[in-house]
């Protein structure tokens, strides 16, 4: 049973945004674009296992994906979690072409693709190391001790696994192509035969795992050092890309392909709060949709059904979308 889906993720969502808001010729877009091709590919990674993961019984395992801990000053982050009342599986998927050499001596991982060679962490240490933490969120809110196996799932299914002969069977162990998750679950079952939660432990365990998960939500033109008023103000057209269209009767007209529109100012909206702030104003709004009326955006603002702190002109609304 899947208690936690997996969400297009906020980073991918800024870089986006990013992307749509600067200018055609500004220095930072291809660092930006190869930093969301990656971010890209491993969200496709993460998907690619959903399949697999079909074949457990959902009386026996509760899926968690995506989940993003506390761990002292810092927080942790967990691509998929399995839960049983008999041991807790940690998956970390990585969606990596090529041949992939995980050395062991000293932990890294080697990618060799079109004759160029490019250098990973280690992703056999870092589940190791969610182990560890977890382990120890378990432990502070007094959980009960339970098993935590992990485990490296490569979603790409022409990468070439290898490592050096002093550690394959180390590496077999903990590296399988997506395609062999079922079947190395079906194995590590064979392990547990020990009830370790009773139902009720288990349900606390996964309610407490939402209650303290939360998102990563770091500033993404700080994260590029890029100054807010290179940020393109107004509304995109959805058709030709252009900003900013112009609204007439309550409706977004574009003058470049005369394309009309009644919702455009909602990607706006949500490029604001990706980029500057979950919050806006009135007098923000109007100035970043650029419009001029300060009736005419408090009706777009209203018609949103937004949250809202405050009146008349402290009022504050809070950029919440499905996404």
């Amino acid at each position: 049973m899947i208690v936690k889906k997996r969400n297009r993720p906020l980073n991918i969502q800024k870089l986006q945004a990013l992307l749509r808001r600067l200018p055609k010729n500004h220095p930072k877009i291809p660092l930006i674009q190869e930093t969301l091709a990656k971010h890209t590919a491993g969200y496709r990674g993460e998907h690619s296992i959903d399949y697999p993961l079909s074949f457990l019984s959902p009386q026996n395992y509760y899926i968690v994906h995506d989940l993003r801990l506390p761990h002292n000053e810092y927080h942790f982050q967990i691509d998929t979690l399995l839960i049983s009342q008999y041991y807790l599986f940690i998956l970390e998927v990585k969606n990596i072409a090529g041949t992939l050499f995980f050395d062991q001596d000293f932990h890294q991982l080697i990618r060799t693709l079109d004759d160029k060679i490019e250098v990973f962490p280690d992703p056999i240490l870092q589940v190791k190391r969610h182990k560890v933490q977890l382990t120890s969120w378990l432990k502070k809110h007094k959980l009960p001790d339970i098993p935590i196996e992990t485990l490296v799932v490569i979603s790409n299914p022409n990468s070439q696994i290898q490592t050096s002969p002093p550690h394959q069977q180390y590496v077999r162990q903990k590296v399988i192509h997506r395609n062999a998750l079922p079947f190395k679950i079906n194995q590590i079952e064979e392990r547990y035969k020990e009830e370790r939660l009773t139902i009720k432990q288990l349900k606390k365990m996964i309610r407490l795992l939402l209650k303290q998960h939360s998102s990563s939500n770091s500033p993404i033109l700080e994260q590029f050092n890029i100054k807010l008023e290179e940020i393109k103000k107004g509304v995109q057209c959805p058709e030709c890309l252009l900003i900013p269209i112009l609204r007439v009767h309550g409706t977004w007209h574009c003058l470049e392909c005369l394309h009309y529109t009644k919702n455009a100012h909602l990607q706006a909206l949500k490029d604001y709060s990706y980029l500057i702030n979950p919050t806006i104003t009135n007098s923000a709004a109007r100035d970043f949709l650029q419009l001029s009326s300060i009736p005419q955006t408090t009706r777009l603002l209203h018609s949103l059904k937004l949250d809202f702190e405050g009146d008349n002109k402290g009022r504050t609304y809070h950029l919440t979308f499905e996404d």
